[in-house]
This record gives structure tokens, sequence and C-alpha cells, in this order.
């Protein structure tokens, strides 16, 4: 089945959901330009959502996704070690390191926001990091939705496949924001796009399977699209290049760094979050890391963080902010995010 045909869209063409630089007023301009619109949902409250999706339904009647977190919440842990690490840090800005709140960050899906979903009873439904259990998975196919979710190897795309996904994202390593490994943390198995999207599209088809894959990580202009597809590609997953559309909610730092020669030194980092998640390399990351043995384990490390982001941010400042963005941030541009959409259809 073709991809556009699955999703009910225009084009084969997911805009990547970005959380915290995004919310459905993004997602709106590219259902209504004839992509896949997406809604982060990782870091919104169950009352935040419910206002995000009614904001959806009531400004377009095309399909839009809405994806969700399915991590595991690590048990609490002794943060010693990171809060001496960004001690330093704490001095140098006159921050107390007793003000630190604890805090998840980002939940995973849950019986609530399923219930909450079945409502609205979103056309795609993705997932990061795996997929949710079985019966959560059962409550979002009871309204028809479509099952996406990320592989970045060969063996988490098989898994997928195993458990009757409806389409396959082959997150590459260049792209921006969190890897969504979960079958294994070892980041040397992680491969670029266009060396991993043609070996999962093998892999599955040898299954006898036409489950579509979609190429993420990248891709930021219309020659990548072309690119993506003549590897096997069904489709594409693009968020960097909508980081600068004014329906995004970017922060100015963040869109300033990526107009910047800063944008060609991206890294994967554990220090915002406590996982491997690939941003523009700042202050933070070359002092912590990029990986730092010492961040807790995912979402923990947030809580420690978000002082000193929020400190340095008053002052102007990107030194301990996420600058989430791809290896490739060349096809970024300060368009309205129906025009960036209808330039990368141009590689369809």
């Amino acid at each position: 089945m073709q991809l556009s045909t699955l999703l009910g869209t225009q084009l084969p063409l997911i805009q990547a959901p970005m959380a915290g630089v995004q919310g459905s007023a993004l997602a709106v301009a590219v259902s209504n330009a004839g992509g896949l619109g997406s809604l982060p949902a990782a870091m919104l409250g169950l009352e935040v959502l419910q206002a995000e999706l009614t904001r959806i339904q009531a400004q377009t009647s095309q399909p839009y996704n809405v994806n969700f977190f399915c991590h595991t919440p690590p048990p609490p842990a002794d943060d010693t070690p990171w809060r001496a690490a960004l001690a330093p840090y704490y001095q140098e800005m006159g921050l107390n390191l007793a003000s630190i709140v604890p805090g998840p960050g980002r939940a995973p899906f849950s019986a609530e926001a399923a219930h909450l979903l079945r409502a609205f009873r979103p056309p795609v439904v993705s997932f990061h990091f795996g997929l949710p259990s079985p019966a959560l998975l059962e409550v979002v196919r009871s309204w028809g939705a479509k099952v996406l979710s990320s592989a970045t190897t060969v063996e988490e795309a098989l898994w997928l496949q195993a458990q009757g996904v409806d389409a396959i994202i082959a997150q590459g390593l260049e792209a921006g924001g969190h890897r969504g490994h979960f079958l294994s943390d070892d980041l040397t198995q992680q491969m670029g796009t266009f060396a991993l999207l043609p070996q999962i599209v093998r892999a599955v088809g040898l299954r006898g399977s036409n489950l579509p894959v979609i190429a993420a990580g990248g891709i930021a202009d219309a020659q990548g699209v072309a690119a993506a597809m003549a590897l096997g590609a069904a489709g594409v997953q693009i968020g960097t290049a909508y980081l600068l559309c004014p329906e995004a909610t970017t922060s100015a730092m963040h869109r300033a760094a990526l107009q910047s020669d800063a944008a060609q030194h991206t890294a994967l980092t554990n220090v915002f979050t406590g996982r491997p998640a690939r941003g523009i390399l700042n202050r933070v990351m070359r002092e912590q890391g990029p990986i730092s043995a010492a961040a807790p384990a995912f979402p923990l490390a947030t809580a420690a963080m978000a002082p000193l982001r929020a400190a340095a941010e008053r002052q102007g400042s990107g030194d301990f902010s996420p600058l989430w963005s791809g290896q490739n941030a060349s096809g970024c541009l300060a368009l309205p995010a129906a025009e960036v959409t209808q330039a990368l259809a141009k590689g369809f």
C-alpha cells in the first residue's frame, strides 16, 4: 500500500514530532498543506493535550499524528554525581542546588492518555522508544488508528514488524532530537539514514511484507527526499527543516543558532535528559560530555539542568539549552510551513 493511501494524506511526508519546539500550529499547517502534521505529546499534561487536540480538530479536516514516548520510567536514583558536576555552574549563575525540583520531564504513554485519545480518534498515533503494552496498543487500534514507530537498527525494525505496526520510521543517526533506540543502548549500532534505510527495506521485505518504511534523518530538501525514495523509502519524516517556520515555537536563540555556522556541528548528548539526543554543540555539551556518565537515567537529568537553562536564557544565552537539530540544517528556512512542505514535495 502507498504510504499516502495508508495515512490518508496527499503526500507521503510526515512532519517529525518535535517536543519543546512546536505545538498544534505546526501540525495543522503541515496537514493542511498535504503532509501529515504531528503533535508531540511526551511533555504535555492531559489538560494541555486535550486543548491541543481540540485546536487541531477545529483547524483541519485532514489526517494528523499524535506522538508519544513509551519508555519505562527509571526508579528513583541518587543524583549526587550529577549535582556535583553541575555545581560550578550553579555557583556561577548564583543558583542554589537545593532549589532543584525533582520531576520526570517526559512521561510515557499511559492508560489515561489512551482514554483521552479515544474521544478524538486521531488517524495516526506514533511512538518513540519502541511500543507501549499490547493492552494500550489495542485501545489505540480500537478506533482504526494507524500505528507507527521508530527503528534505529534492522533488529528493531523486525521487532516492530512482528508487533504488527502499520509503518516503520527508519531513524538514521543524522536525525535531530532523541534517538529512538530501544533494544540496545550501544550507540555503535546506530547507522546513517542512507545505510539503514535499504537494509530495513530489504529485511522487512524478506519476511513477505510490503510494510512501508519511512526515511528520517538528514533529509532537508527535495533532493534528499528523492534520494530516500530511490533507496526504497515509502515516504519521509522531516523535522529540522521546519524549525524556523513561524508556526514552530523554536526560541529566538535556537533560531539564531540554526542560522549560524554553529549548526554545522551537532552531537549526540545525554546531558539534557539522560538519553542520547542530537543537538547543536554548546557550552555544557562541550564541558560535560557530550555523553556524561554522571547524568542520571532518562528523563531524570532534566530536573537539575532546568534551573541553569532558565537562568541562562534570561540572559540571552543558550549555553544550557537543548538546541535540537539534525546534522543537515541547510534546508531550515524561515518560511511558512506550507511553503516548506511544498518545496519538499518536489522530491516525490
